[in-house]
């Protein structure tokens, strides 16, 4: 319609309407912002009225007052009804790593700036669990804290904030479809705060959340409990609580994500159709199928040593039913990077071709060197060392 000298930018740019628009919507999302980190329910009710948002469904603009939720699950604890105490599930992974704090820096000898890392159950009560396994009431947390000097967490949380950008584009899928999203609103405990971003197919949603938590958890801790949770830095010569910068990624997420960008349909010449799961090599379940060319001749005895031999190196399936088109098919579907096939050749020199996922090229190999191959492509030490 505008042609190929048609700049987008500059049309942004100066176009009075697109101007005007973007005004409104600067204003909207400053009176948002506001409401937001003022608690003003009544303000945030009045910003959809004047909007004239519309439910996409109903088309009704009634709307009922905006109202706190409660997200966290609560049950008791107590070996009687009447003496039961109320206890919450813990939403986030997070503070049993603060109470542990300094049994973990004394023990481990840390000096700061050090992380601990873990990984474990988590429960929030979501008004609406949905998309599949993205957003649900019990689900896997894996969260680092990372504990550094006062005055020192806005640098290393731009630190952590690109590395972990990082961490996500070294699988591969490609650098588009992440995004960075700076909260508007920060928790209580934080003074930075981003998520990370993943383009599913239900549009960009947080697949990890980068945040500098001052040093609120540990100074409640010492001040609730009674006990310093101080560290002692030998260089400045005192003690001080440390701030922290968090890294929570959803393991749950991180599968639905890791999934939905593998997943395809591709058509082949001919018109057949094949369904593949592209997965990085290091992170496919099954690293190498092995498949005899028939059941007969010594084949599956011939690939039977060779399977001994290589399954304790990696995952690897048998496979000798249906034609070897149909079994390549199958490990398309699940994401094998590699088959193996054992023919009549392999038994007069001992060599076996590899068959890639991807391309569906193949290559003649010896059986000495099929491990050194496969180990070379399926290593998660190789996608580590692109962060280094």
């Amino acid at each position: 319609r505008f042609g190929e000298s048609f700049d987008e930018q500059m049309f942004r740019d100066t176009n009075p309407r697109v101007l005007e628009n973007r005004q409104k919507r600067d204003e909207i999302h400053a009176r948002f912002a506001k409401a937001l980190n003022d608690n003003n329910l009544e303000e945030l009710r009045q910003i959809i009225i004047d909007s004239e948002i519309v439910c996409p469904i109903s088309g009704t603009r009634n709307w009922t007052e905006v109202r706190q939720f409660n997200l966290m699950f609560s049950t008791e604890m107590g070996s009687t009804a009447d003496g039961a105490m109320k206890v919450f599930l813990r939403p986030e992974t997070a503070q049993g790593i603060f109470v542990n704090f300094l049994n973990v820096q004394k023990t481990g000898r840390m000096k700061i700036p050090f992380g601990i890392a873990q990984i474990g159950k988590a429960f929030r009560n979501e008004i609406v669990a949905r998309q599949f396994i993205f957003r649900m009431r019990e689900f896997e947390q894996m969260e680092m804290q990372f504990f550094v000097a006062p005055g020192e967490e806005l640098k290393w949380f731009e630190h952590w904030k690109a590395f972990r950008m990082k961490w996500h584009q070294t699988l591969g899928f490609g650098a588009q479809k992440y995004r960075f999203h700076d909260h508007d609103k920060l928790a209580h405990y934080a003074n930075a705060a981003t998520d990370i971003e993943f383009e599913m197919p239900f549009g960009f949603k947080e697949v990890e959340g980068i945040h500098s938590r001052t040093d609120f958890d540990l100074s409640q801790h010492e001040k609730y409990s009674g006990k310093k949770l101080q560290y002692f830095d030998p260089e400045q010569n005192k003690s001080y609580v440390p701030f922290v910068v968090e890294t929570s990624i959803g393991v749950d997420r991180m599968f639905l994500s890791v999934l939905a960008a593998s997943y395809c349909e591709e058509t082949l010449e001919g018109g057949e159709t094949r369904v593949l799961l592209n997965l990085p090599p290091a992170l496919a379940p099954v690293k190498l199928a092995i498949l005899p060319l028939v059941k007969k001749d010594g084949l599956p005895e011939k690939a039977r040593e060779i399977m001994d031999e290589l399954k304790f190196s990696f995952a690897c399936q048998y496979d000798e039913k249906d034609s070897i088109g149909k079994r390549y098919r199958r490990q398309d579907a699940i994401g094998t990077p590699f088959c193996a096939t054992i023919d009549h050749q392999t038994l007069e020199d001992n060599t076996v071709t590899i068959r890639y996922r991807d391309t569906m090229a193949q290559e003649r190999v010896t059986i000495d060197s099929l491990q050194r191959v496969i180990a070379e492509k399926t290593d998660l030490k190789n996608l580590l060392k692109k962060l280094s």
